[in-house]
């Protein structure tokens, strides 16, 4: 009896050890589950994770080690082999948030829930900026984009030329991904391109006798002309003027740009003499392409222009920003003595 009575009190501890060590081992697994998948670890160190094009499962772990995204490195590594992120990566820039789980990450990236960017430009100079711009927004970098705006072959099926590709920026706010790529991100600007010239500037742009192409590249210099809206229009109707007269349009700012000096305050003899298609002073017409992206502000300018019959424009000897206007010779080198007198009361000389 008292045998027995050992016996089940044995069992008992057996049985009890056992339920306690199958407890643990449960608990361990549900701990290791829970940190596996479950439990917060991403950190603070960075608002967006960027995964490129063609990513391995291995640049994913650089990424998140390089950049201390993550707590714990082990466990994502284990529920990204186990949820099979491998086979279905997708590309992007992904919005981190601290205390993310790993599930939550890596559902997003399989998934491909990126945040768009937004790409805001305007008053851009020159493509190597524009496509330096374009390179810390997107994934490309800038001697793509370069390559893809110097690229004469693709641009000419497109309508456009190496000069005046630039006219088909229309300065805006756009929504795009951050993989997007070079020839993607083409041809939504080429569709933008469409829709805003529409059927009515179309035909405004008829009407002055120029293409859409000519109407940007005459607004990119009424752009640069001008410090206020308000006299875009009077600008616009002035250089119409001139170009329907065939007078050169002789606008400093062209000069400037063909140049390359953007520094310049008071345009030189010297620098008139620069040879170049740009040079207004010597070409008669229109460059061969804007000398920064027009604005719609510009653009619409051009189309509604303001019916003057001046020929001649000299800034103001306030320094105001505005311009004094003159139809006749006479009445501009009144103007531009006074201002001449000005800069030289300034001490400006370039």
């Amino acid at each position: 009896m008292i045998n027995e009575r050992k016996s089940l009190k044995k069992s008992t501890k057996i049985a009890i050890i056992g339920v306690l060590l199958l407890l643990l081992v449960g608990i361990f697994i549900g701990f290791k589950f829970y940190k596996t998948y479950f439990a917060p670890n991403v950190t603070d160190s960075e608002k967006y994770m960027y995964v490129k094009t063609g990513a391995h499962l291995e640049d994913v772990f650089e990424e998140v080690k390089t950049k201390k995204i993550l707590r714990d490195i082990g466990s994502f590594s284990e529920a990204a082999v186990k949820m099979d992120l491998g086979q279905s990566i997708k590309p992007g820039r992904y919005k981190l948030s601290v205390g993310m789980t790993n599930r939550r990450l890596i559902n997003m990236i399989k998934a491909g829930n990126q945040e768009p960017v937004n790409l805001k430009f305007q008053n851009i100079r020159r493509k190597e900026e524009f496509s330096g711009y374009l390179s810390k927004s997107l994934e490309p970098d800038s001697l793509a984009f370069i390559h893809l705006l110097d690229s004469a072959d693709f641009l000419e099926k497109q309508g456009f030329t190496k000069e005046n590709i630039y006219t088909m920026f229309i300065p805006n706010t756009y929504e795009m991904y951050w993989n997007t790529s070079t020839t993607e991100f083409f041809y939504k600007m080429k569709i933008e391109y469409d829709k805003f010239w529409n059927a009515d500037r179309k035909k405004k742009a008829e009407a002055l006798n120029l293409s859409p192409i000519e109407v940007s590249i005459l607004a990119s210099i009424v752009d640069a002309e001008a410090i206020y809206n308000n006299e875009m229009p009077i600008i616009a109707g002035l250089y119409l003027n001139r170009l329907k007269k065939g007078i050169l349009l002789q606008a400093d700012p062209t000069v400037i740009f063909a140049n390359g000096d953007f520094t310049v305050k008071r345009v030189t003899y010297d620098l008139l003499k620069k040879e170049s298609k740009y040079n207004t002073y010597k070409y008669a017409g229109l460059p061969p392409g804007p000398i920064m992206m027009p604005s719609i502000k510009a653009i619409d300018a051009v189309l509604n222009k303001n019916d003057n019959n001046y020929i001649y424009m000299c800034a103001k000897e306030d320094f105001s920003g505005y311009h004094n206007f003159a139809e006749t010779k006479q009445e501009h080198e009144a103007n531009a003595k006074k201002y001449r007198d000005a800069l030289n009361s300034r001490k400006i000389f370039r």
